[in-house]
């Protein structure tokens, strides 16, 4: 109604006052005019005790301040300071905390009640202006460049601090449980107007450090007091490798466990100072994907659980490594589903049969390089044929072309309904499976290939292998070769500021996370 009062030319009255004025008319004669209004209106103008306001304004300088509270705090935060610049009206009003605690809460998110922030020695504007504008380019998801080990680094705005969350896998096997996080570094504006950056790492408590971002979709973090992340006899290292395997030492038995372990721990312990971390985004959400795409907690035998990041590409899945170990690196094409081949399973009997199962796979492994050779027999025909008769024979080779494609296609390799929505599952025997308790009913399944090489990612290659769709947050992957089951569940943690602006930008990032590693 302040609003209505000062448009309609009343000054500071709550109720208009034209509505007062029929009340009154209604009470006394037409003829009686207020004369209090009429010595408020001059020549057009209101006059508001102070000075006269134009009864139509004609210029954005001309509306009342709450107006023009309210139409600074819907632009974004980067025009304001070109706002300041206009004159010293607009200048005045951009002090309103009001404006910069609606852009601290629709930017970045804040759920905080900021109003109790600003009680302190924080102000609205000052967390904008000095902490959450100016790394703004750090929040989302990351990936440490730790070789081939990777891993998930989180950084979010909480509170009056930005905070770098390092993800750690659950307790091998136990993949379905939560994700544990600790904290790397934080930034804040606390004791003093500017802000500080400090390291979180080791018992120590919060010690200094700083940030440095120079390329694009990179930035790097240095810890000045690398002594507060020790402790006498160094087993706060050793916890640290064993928790980022996902498992404590007394709870490793196996010979090749510890000494992988010890391994990661050898190479991390060359990052304890400086770190380099490179932005990563989770896949666009596809309406028609088999499942919805995201991270995965997945078992890796010896090396622990694993996360990688599912996404989909026209007929095909694709699962890569977020974090990896000497074999596989991190960034690596861990899983390629082909979803235009489904594999109908048999009975319960003859899945328990391993020799079955291969028969299946590899019949349809085998169907695959042949169409790749025909394909490739094709495409080299193709060329000589333009190269020698022009366009006019390809109108016939293409036919020719979509003819072999179809009658090398398998049945329901465009999404037949002879598919059952849910079918019995079991593994079979002689398959190893850290995790003893799996889904026993499947959604479907398809064939796939693996990525195995050896130590130091020497001699990579794909293996067969199939994909088992167990429901909307879980799958998993029987690798043939190996002998192996992994199983996958999906990582529910909210991740902010981390999709991909489209599809585009999201493939590129894959190859270049490939590139890191390769």
């Amino acid at each position: 109604m302040a609003v209505c009062a000062r448009l309609c030319g009343v000054g500071q009255s709550r109720r208009c006052r034209r509505r007062q004025r029929h009340h009154q008319q209604d009470q006394c004669s037409d003829s009686d005019m207020d004369e209090e209004e009429e010595e408020r209106i001059v020549a057009g103008h209101v006059n508001t005790g102070d000075h006269a306001r134009p009864l139509h304004p004609q210029a954005l300088s001309e509306l009342p301040p709450e107006l023009l509270v309210e139409i600074f705090s819907l632009l974004p935060g980067t025009a304001l300071p070109n706002v300041a610049l206009v004159c010293k009206k607009f200048r005045q009003i951009l002090n309103t905390e009001t404006i910069w605690r609606k852009r601290c809460v629709e930017e970045f998110g804040m759920k905080e009640d900021l109003r109790k922030m600003e009680v302190g020695a924080v102000s609205s504007r000052d967390l904008y202006v000095k902490l959450l504008y100016p790394y703004r380019h750090i929040l989302g998801i990351w990936q440490p460049d730790i070789g081939p080990y990777g891993g998930l680094l989180n950084v979010v705005v909480d509170g009056l601090f930005i905070i770098g969350w390092m993800y750690l896998p659950p307790h091998d096997p136990r993949v379905e449980d939560p994700m544990r996080r600790r904290p790397l570094f934080r930034i804040h504006l606390w004791e003093s107007k500017k802000a500080t950056v400090e390291c979180m790492y080791g018992h120590k408590g919060p010690h200094k450090g700083d940030i440095q971002t120079g390329k694009k979709d990179e930035f790097s973090t240095k810890c000045n007091q690398t002594d507060h992340h020790r402790m006498p006899g160094g087993r706060q290292e050793l916890n640290m490798a064993g928790g980022r395997m996902g498992r404590t030492l007394e709870e490793i038995f196996h010979e090749h466990m510890q000494e992988l372990i010890l391994m990661k721990f050898i190479y991390t312990s060359q990052y304890d100072n400086c770190l380099t971390y490179r932005r990563i985004y989770l896949p666009p959400p596809l309406p028609s994907a088999l499942l919805q795409p995201g991270l995965f907690k997945g078992t890796y035998g010896s090396h622990g659980l694993e996360i990688v990041m599912l996404s989909f590409h026209g007929t095909s899945a694709r699962a890569t490594k977020l974090t990896g170990d000497p074999n596989v690196p991190a960034g690596q094409l861990t899983l390629d589903v082909d979803l235009s081949r489904p594999v109908i399973l048999p009975d319960l009997e003859q899945q328990r049969n391993i020799e079955e199962l291969s028969r299946l796979v590899l019949g349809v492994h085998a169907e695959v390089q042949r169409e790749q050779e025909q394909q490739a027999k094709g495409a080299s025909a193709a060329a000589c044929i333009s190269a020698e008769e022009g366009a006019c024979g390809g109108g016939e080779s293409e036919s020719e072309d979509q003819s072999v494609c179809s009658e090398n296609r398998l049945p329901g390799s465009s999404g037949s309904t002879n598919i059952p929505e849910a079918q019995p599952f079991v593994l079979p025997l002689g398959v190893m499976a850290r995790n003893e308790v799996y889904p026993r009913t499947c959604r479907k399944c398809f064939y796939g290939t693996g990525l195995i090489a050896g130590h130091g990612f020497t001699s990579p290659e794909r293996t067969p292998g199939l994909f088992v769709l167990f429901d909307q947050d879980r799958f998993g992957f029987i690798w043939l070769e190996l002998k192996s089951f992994s199983l996958y569940s999906r990582l529910t943690d909210h991740l902010g500021h981390a999709q991909a602006p489209n599809m585009e930008r999201f493939e590129a990032m894959l190859r270049n996370m490939q590139s890191w590693t390769s």
